[in-house]
């Protein structure tokens, strides 16, 4: 039951992605599949990566990275909402719903940022080949890596301890089927000024200071591209920053969907919410895709690691 009295809240209803007892189990049997899919993908990346050292090189502890996030993302979402399909229990705790939107907001942080690191570490490789061992060190990688998880988490705790700072004593129905920013935060009868302005201006500063990096980085990758002669070279080098492109694009294109969409009365709750589903469930499934299908070096070792280990069965 919704609460509308001056008690304090001390747990929220999640809204699930359908209220139609007949479609539960159907939901929950597609994104248990696509759950899977997404945690065997992306450990298939990282099992091909780490056991093949031709592979041990910035772009693919990079893409380690990205693999890891494409996993701790969904699962910070996924489990629960399969939990709620499964028992028809909604509910989730305060405390339980401060540490899904935590982690779900600074897991996306850290995306944008380790996207945007990877912009670089192309633009580096294709802008300057003769001096990309010289800059991208493993202590510069490194270095990278740790700025990025930390701005993201560091981000994540400025705004949900504003968001749940706020007291709640209206409605405890979250209009979302996980705990994020928006949906959290309209439910406050206190002033979320403060904590709406956090979001705009550092949130934004941060996301627009990230995409703009990265845009401007593949118009210099892009120029250079255009400048060498032969078709075979641009070829080469456009390969080698191809997956990382339509991994942005993708990432990108989810987050405008999401949280950028121009506002309508048309648009209904359930449609909302399986929009947000790209962002949160579909992209980390096709990452992994985008990656093994596209990226030669990658496809090589995942089919070198699918023959070993089909030769060790037959053993």
């Amino acid at each position: 039951m919704d609460i509308y009295n001056l008690t304090t809240v001390t747990q929220f209803i999640l809204t699930g992605l359908s209220d139609l007892p007949e479609v539960r189990y159907p939901l929950f049997v597609v994104f248990a599949i696509i759950y899977q899919v997404t945690l065997v993908g992306n450990g298939a990346i990282l099992l091909a990566i780490a056991t093949e050292k031709k592979l041990h090189t910035p772009m693919y502890y990079f893409l380690v990275n990205l693999s890891l996030l494409d996993i701790f993302c969904p699962s910070a979402t996924v489990p629960k909402m399969l939990e709620n399909l499964l028992t028809e229990q909604q509910s989730i705790s305060f405390l339980g719903c401060a540490f899904q939107l935590y982690f779900l907001v600074a897991l996306a942080g850290t995306e944008v940022f380790l996207l945007t690191v990877m912009a670089y570490d192309r633009y580096v490789a294709i802008c300057f080949p003769l001096r990309y061992m010289l800059i991208m060190t493993k202590v510069h990688c490194i270095q990278l890596t740790a700025g990025t998880w930390a701005a993201g988490f560091l981000n994540s705790l400025l705004h949900t301890v504003s968001t749940f700072r706020l007291s709640f004593c209206k409605s405890n129905r979250v209009n979302q089927y996980y705990c994020d920013i928006p949906p959290v935060m309209a439910l406050s009868c206190s002033s979320t000024y403060v904590a709406e302005m956090l979001v705009l201006v550092v949130a934004g500063i941060l996301g627009i200071s990230a995409s703009l990096i990265t845009f401007v980085s593949y118009i210099y990758i892009i120029s250079t591209i255009l400048k060498i002669q032969s078709v075979e070279g641009k070829h080469k080098a456009f390969s080698t920053c191809a997956s990382h492109l339509l991994v942005v694009c993708l990432f990108y294109g989810t987050t405008i969907l999401t949280y950028i969409r121009p506002s309508s009365s048309q648009h209904s709750p359930v449609r909302d919410r399986l929009i947000s589903m790209l962002y949160g469930v579909i992209t980390p499934m096709l990452n992994p895709m985008i990656y093994s299908l596209k990226n030669v070096e990658v496809k090589e070792a995942l089919r070198r690691l699918l023959c070993h280990r089909a030769c060790l069965q037959q053993l």
